[in-house]
This record gives structure tokens, C-alpha cells and sequence, in this order.
């Protein structure tokens, strides 16, 4: 059975070691490189299951590298986890906003580092086996949903959508007039185990409000609740 291959991106050589060594152990195949551009070089030759991304590294930080490779055809589907000493929300909110699938700081245990990168890669299982279900696009009013090319439309015009934003939209237009809370989009989008803070809810929808222009008003507040996407009569919460 083919290994599943971890891409590591970290500049201190003894944490890089450290991974190196626990996911090896667990049978993971494991690339280390330790800047931004080498990052970005061998991402799209290697084609990892995941890649560990550091955010303080030399010369392309990690956040500019996770933007950069979203914005990638080749790259933008491969799972990312942040790996990081800086644990501020606003930190947390940035990478995430950048398409950070999960995040993990400095110091963590091994046993910590091994469950959240499983948890990723059964959700990235799960979405590829539903992905390949999808006959096509799903259209709802001016939106089309393209899983198969991870690709949203709005009257004809292509979004640049982070992952957070994407899998946010899917979501809440999979199931328009339905009311959501922050936590049931993070459960839903993420999976349970997955902790994030509400603002980085709000970020997210923010960006997508932005990008959807004049059609932003499809994702709602629906104060004191959460969010939904309005159904297709227009209707709108209270």
C-alpha cells in the first residue's frame, strides 16, 4: 500500500526532525524543506496528501505561501495545516482566512500533531468521495457549484474563494432558508473536532459577502442566531 505523503515546511531543524520522525513512524512519507519558496518550487511536483506549514518561515512567510498556493489549479485542493508559535486569534483568523484547513501551535505533542493531521485527511477522503458523486454543477439562482473543479460561478463570473469560504458557501447554499449558528458551520465544514473562534465565522463570511458583490445579500445575519442562505423565494429573516 502506497504511503500517504506529508509535505513539512519548517525552518528549525529539531521540530522539523521531530515530525519527521513521529509521522514516519505512524507509515506517513515525509518531505521537510525550509522556506517559502522551496515550499511553493516542490508543492506542485510532489503533490503531497498535506502539507505542515509554518508560518514564521524564512523569506515567503507561511501565510503568503498558503494564499499562494490556493490560488493554484494544481495546489489548491491539497490540504493545509498551520504550524505556528503564534496563537492569537487574530493569527488564527489570518491563516484560516488565507485557506489554512486547521492550525496547531507550537509547543504540541506528537499524539496532538498525528489526530488533527488524521482528522484532515478523513475529511479531504470524505469530500473526494462525495466530489466524484456529483454528476455536475449545482445551480442555485445566480450561483453554480462546480465540486468536481472546486469552482464557484456567480452570474457568470468566476469567485476566487479561500477554502473557509468555499466549503462556507457550499454549505449554506446546499441548504438555502435554513438558519445556521457559527458552531454548526464550523461542525459542518470542518468536522466537530475542529475548534475555531466565532470571529473567524465572521471573517469568512465577510470575505464571501465581498465577492459576491451585489448578490452578497444571499448570505444573511440572521441576528442573534447565525447565518443562512436566502431561499429562492427572497425570503429573509426576521
Amino acid at each position: 500500500m502506497k504511503k500517504k505523503h506529508i509535505l513539512v515546511a519548517e525552518d528549525d531543524e529539531t521540530i522539523s526532525e521531530l515530525i519527521r520522525y513521529n509521522l514516519e513512524k505512524h507509515g506517513f512519507h515525509v518531505s521537510r524543506y525550509a522556506s517559502g519558496e522551496k515550499v511553493l518550487l516542490h508543492a506542485g511536483a510532489d503533490m503531497p496528501e498535506l502539507i505542515l506549514l509554518d508560518i514564521l518561515l524564512p523569506g515567503i512567510d507561511g501565510i503568503r505561501v498558503c494564499r499562494l498556493l490556493r490560488e493554484e489549479e494544481k495546489t489548491r485542493a491539497i490540504p493545509i495545516i498551520m504550524v505556528t508559535a503564534k496563537g492569537e486569534e487574530q493569527d488564527i483568523v489570518e491563516g484560516l482566512e488565507a485557506g489554512a484547513d486547521d492550525y496547531i501551535t507550537k509547543p504540541f505533542s506528537p499524539r496532538v500533531l498525528l489526530a488533527r493531521l488524521q482528522a484532515v485527511l478523513r475529511r479531504g477522503s470524505r469530500e473526494g468521495v462525495a466530489s466524484e458523486k456529483t454528476a455536475g454543477p449545482t445551480k442555485v439562482r445566480e450561483l453554480s457549484i462546480d465540486p468536481q473543479r472546486y469552482q464557484v460561478t456567480v452570474a457568470g463570473k468566476r469567485l476566487d474563494l479561500t477554502v473557509t469560504e468555499y466549503q462556507i458557501l457550499v454549505f449554506l447554499a446546499g441548504r438555502a432558508g435554513w438558519v445556521f449558528t457559527r458552531q454548526q458551520i464550523v461542525e459542518a465544514v470542518r468536522g466537530g473536532e475542529y475548534h475555531v473562534t466565532d470571529r473567524a465565522v465572521d471573517v469568512a463570511i465577510f470575505g464571501l459577502r465581498k465577492k459576491l458583490g451585489e448578490y452578497g445579500g444571499y448570505v444573511e445575519t440572521v441576528r442573534g442566531i447565525g447565518y443562512r442562505f436566502v431561499d429562492e423565494n427572497g425570503e429573509t429573516g426576521a
